[in-house]
């Protein structure tokens, strides 16, 4: 639908007439050279427009000066978005730790990250209507994606998450208390932490007890997934079977640590091995059931009146270059070839030139 934001701007348009006719009139200058054949310039283009047309040509640039002004806009068709009311932050530990190869991805030994971001990723493509944010933590936390309901880009600043970027560490504390403090703003039946981690608390100025109380208290359900396989082949000398041993790479896993603050939440804990369970879990919370809210409606706004200030600009630049182009005409015309043949019509003779030897 076209309409003008503010249509009262036409009332403008007799603007140039209230004011030629209050304002006193310039009092005309005489030239101080006349020229005798200047009509004869006039009709090969050395003169200025016509008045008619001149006036004609003021008119519509005003037209569409007034036009711009008044706010041309077109609204598309109604939008209707119904959204969650469940804000989610996902904290993914990114510690040293994460590096570990005990992940089977199509049958090849994979980095536990690499699992994480293709599970995480694919769960944040599916929560459609939650708003998403995302905390990356090692030795430190930070807030890496506000909540937002832009899952695109969420994902794509998990994808890009390196090791080592927030240290080697694993700030479980910290994570949970920066989650806190953004969800805080948020109404309460709004507020969930989903926290991945594949180590024990090693970092970080608060505690993760400590930082459970406060989610406890701000009434935010917190979910913990502790990933890692329990048993992994390290390869002996020289990457051989020779000297090869089992290991536990989930050995420094706090798993009672990340039960007790889901308790303490209201929340669930989740053991992963391999990709297939963690994607399972991530299933799991899936079936979480939004809150919902009112659909929101919306019209998409465009604004035009970038369409006639252009064309009123275009017919300014051709009103002014016009007399320009003219004059520059009727000089190339006036050539020496051709002077004598011009002022003959103007019924002026040229002098003759004195031969001399």
């Amino acid at each position: 639908m076209f309409e003008f934001a503010w249509p009262w701007v036409f009332a403008l348009l007799p603007l140039p007439l209230l004011a030629r006719g209050l304002l006193p009139r310039a009092k005309p200058l005489s030239s101080a050279l006349k020229v005798p054949f200047y009509a004869e310039l006039s009709q090969h283009g050395g003169g200025s427009p016509s008045n008619l047309l001149n006036l004609a040509l003021m008119t519509v640039i005003w037209v569409l000066l007034i036009a711009a002004a008044a706010r041309p806009q077109w609204y598309g068709e109604p939008i209707t978005q119904t959204s969650s009311a469940r804000d989610l932050l996902v904290a993914v530990d990114i510690s040293g730790s994460m590096e570990t190869p005990d992940m089977l991805l199509n049958g090849r030994p994979a980095m536990r990250i690499k699992a994480v971001k293709d599970v995480v990723g694919d769960f944040v493509e599916r929560r459609k209507g939650d708003r998403l944010g995302l905390v990356l933590f090692g030795t430190r936390a930070y807030l890496q994606a506000p909540l937002t309901f832009d899952r695109e880009t969420v994902d794509t600043l998990l994808q890009e998450a390196q090791i080592g970027f927030a240290g080697q560490g694993t700030a479980i504390g910290d994570a949970i208390g920066l989650s806190v403090k953004r969800l805080t703003q948020r109404p309460a039946e709004q507020r969930v932490l989903i926290l991945l981690t594949d180590g024990a608390n090693t970092a970080g100025e608060v505690s993760p007890l400590k930082a459970a109380e406060l989610a406890q208290q701000a009434g935010i359900t917190v979910y913990t997934v502790g990933i890692g396989a329990e048993e992994m082949v390290q390869p002996g000398l020289l990457g051989s079977r020779f000297g090869a041993r089992r290991i536990n790479p989930s050995r420094d896993l706090d798993s009672e640590t990340l039960q007790a603050i889901a308790d303490k939440t209201g929340g669930r804990y989740f053991r992963a091995h391999n990709p297939e369970e963690l994607a399972q879990i991530y299933r799991e919370l899936d079936k979480l059931e939004p809150v919902e809210q009112e659909a929101a409606s919306y019209r998409p706004l465009k604004s035009l009146y970038i369409w006639p200030l252009g064309a009123a600009l275009l017919l300014a630049l051709l009103w002014a270059a016009a007399p320009l182009l003219g004059t520059a005409t009727a000089k190339l015309r006036l050539t020496p070839g051709r002077a004598e043949l011009q002022l003959g019509k103007a019924g002026l003779r040229p002098a003759h030139r004195r031969k001399t030897t």
